[in-house]
């Protein structure tokens, strides 16, 4: 039966290569809160004066290094998008992992009048907050990144991640084939034959349709926010839960 790995914050700072003085100066503050509202204090864009600690940039200076260099040789791409509650959070999870070249976040399931952050939060669309992974098949294959889905979020909560609750912090996977159909229904019948979970995992699949990028202000948010409290409870100890499950797939510059 698997057991939820508690992390702490130094801990978890740590792991994910940033310094833990980065707690004591976030590029956004926090007003205090812990809870659900601790995610709607967050959610003003940052000033253009705010200064960004160099901390964040140590976790994502190998990300814009890969970029640049991937001009060395064409790589293959394939996507997948995922829904596990927060996108931050699982932004960040999938940002280390070898073979992935970017990860967008947006919106999903919904329509194009309804995809910005203000209706999404307040749960009155049929969007969900989602990731667009963008990987090289020839590095990491999809049902390998169906495993680090499971992994960064709670399958078995229906329609809410912890405190973050509604129908836009779903546990879903956009399907854009049948093939990535099939192997979705795979991964959840063996996680379940294996009685992985102690509940019963209720991750939908839902055809993908039209995914919406959301704001540029949401992109690389924990990256670029590694003290806020929100990433430091909740993004760093999930993306750090990955690193310690599959250290194979974790890249070798991070």
């Amino acid at each position: 039966m698997r057991t939820t790995i508690a992390i702490g914050w130094a801990v978890s700072l740590i792991a994910l290569g940033l310094h833990a003085a980065s707690a004591a100066g976030p590029v956004r503050p926090s007003r205090g809160s812990t809870d659900g509202a601790a995610r709607s204090a967050a959610a003003d864009p940052p000033s253009a004066d705010s200064g960004a600690p160099s901390d964040s940039q140590t976790f994502g200076s190998a990300q814009q290094s890969a970029k640049a260099g991937s001009s060395a040789k064409r790589r293959q791409r394939a996507t997948a998008v995922f829904a596990g509650g927060c996108f931050w959070c699982t932004e960040l999870a999938f940002e280390q992992i070898k073979g992935v070249i970017d990860v967008e976040t947006g919106y999903c399931g919904g329509t194009k009048a309804t995809a910005n952050y203000d209706r999404v939060h307040d749960g009155a669309t049929r969007h969900a907050e989602a990731i667009r992974v963008t990987f090289d098949p020839e590095v990491i294959r999809y049902d390998q990144l169906l495993d680090v889905f499971f992994d960064a979020h709670d399958p078995t909560q229906r329609n809410r991640q912890g405190e973050d609750e509604g129908r836009q912090y779903r546990s879903s996977i956009f399907f854009a084939n049948e093939e990535q159909k099939k192997q979705a229904e795979a991964k959840i019948n063996e996680l379940t034959k294996e009685r992985v979970f102690a509940r019963r995992i209720a991750t939908r699949l839902e055809k993908l349709g039209e995914f919406y990028p959301a704001e540029d202000w949401n992109q690389n948010f924990a990256l670029l926010n590694p003290g806020l409290r929100y990433i430091q409870e909740h993004a760093i100890p999930k993306a750090c839960n990955v690193r310690l499950r599959h250290p194979e797939l974790i890249r070798s510059d991070r």
